[in-house]
């Protein structure tokens, strides 16, 4: 439920808006006029403001600068009549977030687009206010003394006031979006969105639409306009992660977008200006993939103008423990229990390879502290092999995320005698969630 205000003085079309959007589930008020619009936000806040351009006393582009100026997180839809599709794009380039076109074809899109809308609030939001859970990752992953870590401080000192594209490089696990996210609060983007997309985890049938936008009935199921994640990322910073797996067509798209600042949407024929900061990140070696021709060489140049590699956890040997007592300290809070290391417990961290890196640690530490029977995890509560080379014999803890998610969620089960709802308490979830959670680990 959102708080709209919606500025129209034609009374019929306004009121149709209003009853449409008050239907959704919103708190709606009306305006006549931009006069009239001033008043009431001035008494009160809201999250979304619909406004027509042509009206008397104070027009619609008064309005949407007084609105950049004294409240930019509210987010302005603009409705235009049709022939006035330029003033709506002025708009756009003054702040609003989108245009809809009157009359309407019909609830869904008004609907749709007040979502879109408080969708990238909702990322102004999350960027504006860092939560303390986001202090904690950055602090647990850079804020250590390891000499392995100190040329990635330095970059990221050096490279956060600019604008530069910054390729982050290194394995699964060594916090590539936790330094992503250093650099664009350390930016002066940090008041804008930061927009993180997994390049594997989009549909492949979805990936144009997702980042780039599409216009009504430019594919089968694309009932309305849409705008993109990239544009949602207006004025702040786009990471794209696991940039090694986009398709050779998509990266063509992608370089057009980030040497040419604009996006074109699926179906559509206008660009779009954008202005976002890129930074990629990836796990694969793309100059291998360049020499094998599936990823462009053009695009890695562009991507690439200020590189970063991460170091393996095992080569920030003065940093596993620290880290491993932080981590755990977080997960003592969530699940009120207070937790210690013994000094077998550190010694095994210490040995261990850390295929897995900052991820396996942390999925070690969350097992051992259901598998403890005492506050102190020993050696044997963390169920590895320690070695000093890093090697991992069969029962070793699984590196990726879904094996030891499944370890965790089975060893909770069984601590707890198959009692779900004591299970859930244990690992600090909702019992619902952890219904789902073993429904898709097919756990019986």
């Amino acid at each position: 439920m959102a708080r709209i205000l919606v500025v129209d003085d034609e009374d019929g079309f306004r009121l149709y808006v209003a009853e449409v959007l008050t239907r959704a589930g919103h708190l709606v008020e009306q305006a006549v006029d931009g006069a009239d619009a001033l008043r009431s936000i001035e008494r009160q806040s809201f999250d979304v403001v619909m406004t027509d351009l042509a009206m008397p006393r104070v027009d619609g582009m008064d309005l949407i600068g007084r609105l950049r100026q004294d409240q930019p997180e509210v987010q302005v839809i603009v409705l235009t009549s049709h022939g006035s599709i330029e003033r709506a794009v002025e708009a756009m380039r003054l702040g609003a977030f989108d245009f809809i076109e009157k009359p309407l074809e019909g609830p869904a899109h008004a609907t749709m687009l007040v979502e879109r809308a408080l969708e990238r609030r909702r990322l102004l939001n999350l960027s504006e206010h860092s939560t303390r859970a986001e202090d904690a990752e950055e602090r647990l992953a850079l804020s250590y003394g390891d000499a392995s870590m100190e040329p990635v401080l330095k970059a990221i000192e050096k490279v956060a006031p600019t604008d530069a594209t910054v390729l982050l490089m290194g394995e699964s696990g060594t916090g590539k979006e936790v330094v992503a996210r250093a650099i664009h609060r350390a930016s002066d983007r940090a008041g804008a969105p930061f927009v993180a997309v997994n390049c594997a985890a989009l549909p492949a049938d979805l990936v144009e639409s997702e980042l780039f936008g599409h216009e009504k009935g430019a594919f089968t199921g694309a009932h309305e306009r849409r705008r993109g994640r990239i544009e949602l990322a207006e004025g702040g910073t786009f990471f794209l992660d696991e940039i090694g797996e986009l398709r050779p067509e998509i990266q063509a798209k992608l370089l057009r977008v980030v040497q040419e600042g604009c996006v074109e949407h699926l179906g559509g024929t206008r660009s779009i200006s954008v202005d976002v900061r890129w930074i990629a990140a990836t796990n694969r070696d793309l100059q291998a993939m360049m020499d094998e021709g599936t990823f462009r060489e053009d695009l890695y140049h562009r991507l690439a103008l200020f590189p970063i590699r991460l170091p393996p956890l095992r080569d920030r040997g003065d940093d596993i423990v620290p880290l491993a007592e932080d981590i755990l300290g977080r997960i003592s809070r969530r699940v009120s229990r207070r937790m210690t290391l013994h000094g077998s417990a550190r010694e095994a961290i210490r040995r261990h390879g850390w295929r897995g890196n900052v991820r396996e640690l942390s999925n070690t530490l969350e097992r051992a502290v259901i598998m403890a029977d005492a506050t102190e995890i020993t050696a044997d509560d963390l169920l590895l092999e320690a070695s000093a080379n890093g090697s991992r014999e069969s029962g070793a803890v699984p590196t990726s995320f879904e094996d030891a998610e499944r370890g965790v969620l089975v060893a909770a089960l069984e601590k707890t005698d198959g009692n779900r709802r004591e299970a859930a308490k244990q690992l600090g979830i909702a019992e619902r969630t952890l219904y789902d959670k073993l429904k898709r680990y097919n756990v019986r």
